[in-house]
C-alpha cells in the first residue's frame, strides 16, 4: 500500500502508526498547495479532497481522513497493542482520545494555518489551545502515554499536533507534562524513523 503525505503535516501520525504496526508500505510525497506528486502527476487524481493522508490499498481502493486510515492500520497490526481489539473496552478510550485530537486539537489550529487571519484572532486561538493542553496535560498524568503504559494511535497524533507549538509561537514549555510527553515519543525508534524520512525534527 501506499501513504502519501506532506512533511510535518497531520499526515505524519498514519506514517508513524503504519512504522510501529511493522506494516510494509510505500511513502508518497505530495505537494499540498500546488496538488502535485514529485512525478508531475495530479494528487487530486488520488485524492479529490487535495488532502493529506491518503492511503492507496493492493487493489487500487484509497482511504482519506486521519482518524479512518489511522483505525485501519491499527486493525491490521491487533498484536501491536496500537488500537485495541474489539471486546476490550479499552478501543472506546483510544477512539474517545482519537476523536478528540482531531476535532479540538487539530481542527483548533486552523486559524494559525490560515495566512489572512487578523493577529488577534490567533491570539484568541492561542489562548484556547491551551485550554486544551490545560486538560490534556492533567488527563495525561505521568502516563508514559495517554492510556498509560501502551503507545496507541492517539499518541502518534498528538505527538504530531504538539510538533506544530514551534510553529505557531506557542510555548510548549508552559506544559512540562505535554514537553516530557513530546520527547519521550520522539525518542520511540519507529518514531525517529518517520522524523527522519519525512527531513522534518
Amino acid at each position: 500500500m501506499k501513504l502519501y503525505y506532506a512533511p510535518g503535516a497531520c499526515s505524519m501520525a498514519p506514517h508513524i502508526v503504519i512504522r510501529e504496526a511493522n506494516v510494509a508500505f510505500d511513502l508518497v510525497k505530495a505537494d499540498i498547495r500546488a496538488k502535485k506528486l514529485e512525478d508531475g502527476s495530479s494528487y487530486l487524481a488520488i485524492n479529490p479532497k487535495g488532502a493529506v493522508p491518503a492511503l492507496q490499498l493492493e487493489d487500487g481502493t484509497v482511504l482519506t481522513e486521519n482518524a479512518a486510515i489511522l483505525q485501519y492500520v491499527g486493525d491490521l497490526a491487533p498484536e501491536s497493542g496500537l488500537f485495541p481489539r474489539l471486546g476490550d473496552f479499552r478501543r472506546y478510550r483510544v477512539l474517545e482520545w482519537l476523536n478528540y485530537v482531531a476535532t479540538e486539537l487539530h481542527k483548533g489550529f486552523g486559524p494559525l494555518w490560515n495566512p489572512s487571519s487578523p493577529d488577534d484572532v490567533k491570539e484568541a486561538t492561542r489562548g484556547l489551545i491551551g485550554k486544551k493542553f490545560d486538560y490534556v496535560q492533567e488527563r495525561l498524568g505521568d502516563g508514559p502515554y495517554l492510556l498509560g503504559d501502551t503507545f496507541t494511535l492517539p499518541d502518534a497524533y498528538l505527538f504530531v499536533v504538539l510538533n506544530w507549538t514551534r510553529i505557531h509561537a506557542i510555548d510548549l514549555s508552559r506544559w512540562p507534562g505535554l514537553t516530557a510527553y513530546q520527547q519521550r515519543v520522539a525518542q520511540r525508534p519507529r518514531v525517529a524513523e518517520t522524523l527522519g524520512a519525512e527531513g522534518v525534527g
